[in-house]
């Protein structure tokens, strides 16, 4: 069975869905993303020699940053008072380069899916931004939804690979 897509009207036209009428539940979401760079970057962001500065921890905060302004970059999103954004960015030796992931909870009557998927593509752009001028070739990828809780729709929890690999 296919979900209807709820952000269309009955002609198709575009339209912010009605909350209204929703139970306020403890919402929240995972997301995920990699950037993968040359193991000389990689070591450079880890020891602190950017010459931007601090990558790590200014990335931390422009997904935070990023995650309170969803519903300013994505047409139809619900402004949210989020009780909880983190973002965390650890090392992933097998690309090389860094993962990082956000959680993002709401008590609310709609869920932070865009709040955490916000957060992971706005941090790794900030990754990119403070790093090209060292490695231009470096990749975003992986972006996606790991897990979500609450809500009408129930849990998910996607699977080890995700969608396509």
């Amino acid at each position: 069975m296919t979900a209807a897509l709820t952000h269309l009207g009955p002609k198709g036209e575009a339209n912010m869905v009605d909350v209204g009428d929703k139970a306020e539940t403890t919402r929240t979401a995972i997301a995920e993303g990699l950037v993968a760079m040359r193991p000389e970057t990689l070591k450079m962001i880890l020891d602190g020699d950017a010459k931007k500065g601090d990558v790590l921890g200014t990335a931390r905060i422009a997904g935070i940053m990023a995650a309170k302004r969803t519903h300013e970059l994505i047409p139809l999103c619900h402004p949210l008072l989020l009780t909880k954004i983190s973002v965390d960015i650890e090392p992933d030796a097998t690309l090389p380069g860094l993962k990082v992931t956000a959680l993002a909870r709401v008590a609310g009557k709609t869920g932070v899916e865009m709040e955490a998927l916000t957060a992971v593509s706005v941090a790794c752009l900030t990754i990119y931004d403070m790093a090209k001028a060292v490695d231009r070739a470096m990749v975003i990828s992986g972006i996606r939804l790991v897990e979500k809780t609450g809500g009408k729709s129930g849990d998910y929890k996607a699977d080890a690979k995700g969608a396509g690999q």
